[in-house]
C-alpha cells in the first residue's frame, strides 16, 4: 500500500540529497520521510471518516445510549465513545464534566475520560501504520478494558462528594449534530474537523517522528533493550513513571514507542509508557484538580496506574 511512498522517500534521501544508504544520517532521514508521509495520509484519510460517522450522533441521544440499559453497559458505550471524541486530555474533560451535568454517573464518566486519550482514532491510526493491525488491536482492547475497570471501580466506591470547583447550573454542551444533516454540511463538517485536527496535531507527529528517527538512526542496537528488555521486572513501572510527567498525545508518543519498540525495548513496557503518558500525565492531574479533592484524583490515578502496570507485565510475559 505505501511502497509509492517508500520509493519516494528513498528518492528523496539517496537520489535527490545524496545522503548514503549505510550512513546513520541516511537511515534517520529515509525513515523520518516515509513516516511523516504515511501517518499524515492515514490521519487525514481516517479521521474523515471517523468525523463523518460522527455527524449522525445527536447529541440529545449520548446520554440516553450511555444509560439505555444498565450501569455496566453504560461503561461499555462511555469507553467506545471515548475513541470516536476528542483525543486528548485537555479537550475531553470539557465533556467529562458535560456529562456529569447531565446527570451521567461519575464511574461512567471516568470509563470515558481514561478511554478518550488513550485509544482515539488519533491512536489507532499511528499504531496501524507503525506496529501492524495486531498490536493496533492489542492497544485498543487493553486501554478499552482499562477504561472500563476504572469507572467501574470509582462507581462502586461512590465518590461523587469529592468532586468541586465547578457550577452544575452551567451546562457544557456538546457540538450539536442532527440526524436530518443535509450531506453536503457533513461533507464539509468532516473537511474542517479533519484540517482542525491536523493543524493541532502535525507538530507532534513531527516530533515524535523527529525523535523515533533519531533512535532509528543513532541509537545503537539492544541498548535499550539492556535495560528496558522483557527479562527487566523493574522496566514497567520505570517506563510508566518515566511517562507521568511527560504530556503528549498519541501523535507525539507513538513514533517514539515504535523506534524503542524496534531498539530492543520489550513491547509491554512500551504500551506502559505509552498508556502512562497519553492517560495518565502530571498536566492531567493538573487541570483535574480544578474540579476534583486530591483524594479523588488520588484514587483515580492509583486504579488507571495499577491497570497499566498489569498490562505492561502481562504482554511483556506473554511475548517472551
Amino acid at each position: 500500500m505505501f511502497k509509492p511512498v517508500q520509493l519516494f522517500a528513498d528518492w528523496l534521501v539517496y537520489s535527490l540529497l545524496r545522503l548514503g544508504r549505510e550512513t546513520l544520517a541516511g537511515g534517520a532521514a529515509d525513515f523520518f520521510v516515509f513516516e511523516t508521509i504515511k501517518i499524515f495520509i492515514l490521519l487525514a484519510g481516517i479521521i474523515f471518516a471517523v468525523s463523518m460517522i460522527r455527524s449522525y450522533l445527536p447529541p440529545s441521544r449520548i446520554r440516553e445510549i450511555i444509560l439505555r440499559k444498565s450501569r455496566f453497559s453504560g461503561h461499555l458505550w462511555a469507553a467506545a465513545l471515548g475513541i470516536i471524541t476528542p483525543f486528548c486530555t485537555c479537550s475531553a474533560i470539557p465533556l467529562f464534566l458535560g456529562f456529569i451535568q447531565t446527570g451521567i454517573p461519575l464511574g461512567v464518566t471516568f470509563s470515558f475520560l481514561v478511554a478518550s486519550p488513550m485509544i482515539n482514532e488519533v491512536a489507532l491510526v499511528m499504531l496501524f501504520g507503525m506496529f501492524g493491525v495486531k498490536i493496533a488491536l492489542v492497544y485498543a482492547a487493553s486501554g478499552f478494558v482499562i477504561a472500563v475497570a476504572s469507572g467501574l471501580i470509582i462507581g462502586w466506591l461512590n465518590l461523587e462528594h469529592l468532586l468541586e470547583g465547578f457550577d452544575l447550573s452551567k451546562r457544557i454542551q456538546n457540538v450539536a449534530f442532527g440526524t436530518e444533516m443535509p450531506r453536503a454540511e457533513r461533507f464539509a463538517y468532516a473537511r474542517e474537523y479533519t484540517k482542525d485536527i491536523l493543524k493541532t496535531v502535525w507538530p507532534y507527529v513531527l516530533i515524535g517522528i523527529g525523535l523515533g528517527a533519531w533512535i532509528h538512526g543513532y541509537v545503537p542496537e539492544n541498548f535499550l533493550a539492556r535495560w528496558a528488555g522483557p527479562d527487566k521486572w523493574y522496566a514497567v513501572p520505570l517506563a510508566t513513571l518515566v511517562g507521568i510527567p511527560l504530556y503528549s498525545n498519541a501523535a507525539g508518543v507513538i513514533p517514539l514507542a515504535s523506534s524503542l519498540t524496534e531498539k530492543g525495548v520489550a513491547l509491554g513496557t512500551t504500551l506502559a509508557f505509552m498508556m502512562a503518558v497519553t492517560g495518565l500525565s502530571l498536566p492531567e492531574f493538573m487541570i483535574l484538580r480544578r474540579v476534583m479533592k486530591v483524594k479523588l484524583l488520588l484514587v483515580f490515578f492509583g486504579i488507571v496506574g495499577a491497570g497499566i502496570l498489569f498490562t505492561g507485565f502481562l504482554f511483556n510475559y506473554l511475548m517472551k
